[in-house]
């Protein structure tokens, strides 16, 4: 592929490569400089700019700082998470981005590891999984596993966000790869729930109709104290600002930690299923 017979709008990958391509020449430089102000090759950033490798968020933050375009509202960063829509569910690449600066994290799962709680391990269980049923590529598959890691750097910030999260017993019950794998993964959640900034409890299969959620649900308090919730279903993610629908979600919320384990009780079924007891 050469420079005329890339086309833009032809995928969200080609236009990344084409504004890449694009702010480069702008200014002057040709591929070999522009490869030693971001650590790539020249063979990379050539590969990029034409749509034939997919950009990565490394990527996409050293063209930000070498463009200058880091705070910006448009930056690469930005428009990586887009490319990656592909792969992503609607809204979590935007929800993803606000997560990294919340002040409070509230969290409820089903069926699945929430990601911030994940090992790599799990999440590439996970990752891979899906590329075997053909529901993303193993760069899609790389990606969703950087983005797992990426996310869980907000929970060592400097200034650390309390995290609490809820999880559905069939989280704890559902096995994922191999008993080593949900060994790790029921270590990482009994560490998670030893940090001074974070909550941990399980919502037994008990509640019943007393479960307020049927979907995963996530809800953000923001420096400003400005609250958004992301919600998902099978096909579709939703980020919502509008306070008249996020507080009554943040007050069933509530009602949920209320009827789920205590974090001690949460903690001792996490270690009765590592020892294979009922």
């Amino acid at each position: 592929m050469n420079i005329k017979e890339l086309n833009p709008d032809s995928s969200p990958q080609a236009a990344f490569g084409a504004r890449v391509r694009k702010a480069r020449e702008a200014r002057g430089w040709n591929q070999e400089e522009l490869a030693q102000k971001t650590e790539y090759s020249s063979t990379h950033i050539s590969a990029v700019e034409t749509g034939r490798k997919l950009p990565t968020l490394r990527f996409s933050r050293r063209v930000d700082v070498a463009f200058g375009t880091s705070d910006t509202t448009d930056t690469f960063e930005r428009q990586w998470r887009e490319v990656r829509h592909g792969s992503l569910l609607e809204g979590f690449p935007e929800y993803v981005g606000h997560e990294g600066r919340a002040a409070e994290i509230r969290v409820y799962e089903v069926g699945v590891i929430p990601g911030l709680l994940q090992t790599p391990e799990y999440a590439t269980v996970l990752a891979e999984s899906a590329v075997k049923r053909g529901a993303i590529t193993p760069d899609q598959a790389s990606e969703r596993v950087a983005v797992t890691a990426e996310r869980q750097a907000a929970l060592v910030r400097t200034h650390v966000p309390l995290v609490l999260a809820v999880l559905d017993e069939s989280c704890l019950r559902r096995t994922v790869g191999s008993p080593a794998v949900m060994d790790a993964q029921f270590a990482r959640l009994i560490e998670f729930a030893e940090r001074p900034n974070t909550v941990l409890q399980i919502a037994e299969f008990t509640m019943g109709e007393r479960r307020p959620f049927d979907l995963p649900l996530y809800i953000l308090t923001l420096p400003d104290r400005q609250l958004m919730s992301y919600a998902e279903s099978a096909q579709r993610g939703h980020l919502e600002r509008d306070n008249k629908f996020v507080l009554p979600m943040l007050t069933a919320y509530h009602q949920l930690q209320a009827e789920a384990l205590s974090q001690a009780a949460s903690v001792a079924m996490i270690k009765q299923l590592r020892k294979g007891t009922p």
